[in-house]
């Protein structure tokens, strides 16, 4: 039964293993949470600059006390750059998030009756947005499709054999060429938190790590088994 069955892998075509690999996530997360805490899309927009080289877990024990000063643009030009960032010191980057988050509250009421764009490229000129925390944002508090990479998908893209690894912008390529549009929105929440429970960068446990151990490209997989038995050799 075993040959069989690598039998039958070794005869996955690409198209086989994406929708093994979206079968299982759907499998494993049929409601997905969303990892920050927000009530709109402002709130989930300065969260998602408030992630950036930080993790959701702090940002969102900071965000309550941020937003209960301010919760909307209007209040949050009236607070200065340096009671901001008192406040958001934690997650660390504070100097250049608080900048950000003053800038582009002001730019919202001056452009957009302190609305949020649902335009990718119109977030992006606000200051301290990036393509991936506009993406977010379009994906999350829109639910008009995006991909964002962020390391997990990056990560996992690149163990499953969906991408090459260069760099994300060709990681977010190949994902949205790979995956229906219809599921962009949920398959990168669903990425994430399999990254982050079965695939994680360090700890990894490939035989927890159903998708990798199915469909993981061969080189991830052989490098993972020779560095457990020379760590089976040293114990």
């Amino acid at each position: 039964m075993f040959i069989i069955f690598l039998i039958k892998l070794n005869k996955m075509t690409k198209t086989d293993k994406v929708n093994f690999a979206i079968k299982t996530l759907r499998e494993l997360y049929p409601t997905i949470p969303v990892p920050l805490d927000h009530t709109d899309p402002y709130t989930l927009l300065i969260a998602v600059l408030l992630s950036a080289q930080s993790t959701d877990v702090r940002v969102n024990k900071i965000t309550p006390l941020l937003f209960k000063k301010a919760n909307n643009p209007f209040d949050m030009v009236k607070m200065s750059v340096e009671e901001i960032r008192d406040i958001i010191r934690p997650v660390g980057l504070s100097p250049m998030k608080s900048k950000g988050i003053h800038g582009l509250s002001k730019i919202l009421i001056d452009k957009y009756n302190g609305e949020v764009p649902k335009d990718i490229a119109l977030l992006e000129e606000l200051p301290a947005v990036g393509h991936k925390t506009a993406s977010v944002v379009v994906s999350q508090a829109f639910g008009i499709p995006a991909f964002p990479v962020d390391t997990h998908i990056h990560r996992l893209m690149y163990r499953w054999g969906f991408t090459n690894g260069k760099n994300v912008v060709q990681t977010e390529r190949d994902a949205k060429r790979l995956f229906p549009k219809e599921l962009w929105n949920d398959l990168h929440l669903q990425i994430i938190w399999y990254g982050r429970e079965y695939s994680p960068a360090r700890g990894w446990n490939l035989e927890k790590d159903i998708i990798t151990k199915t469909i993981g490209r061969k080189s991830v997989t052989n490098a993972y088994h020779k560095s457990a038995r020379a760590s089976n050799k040293k114990g």
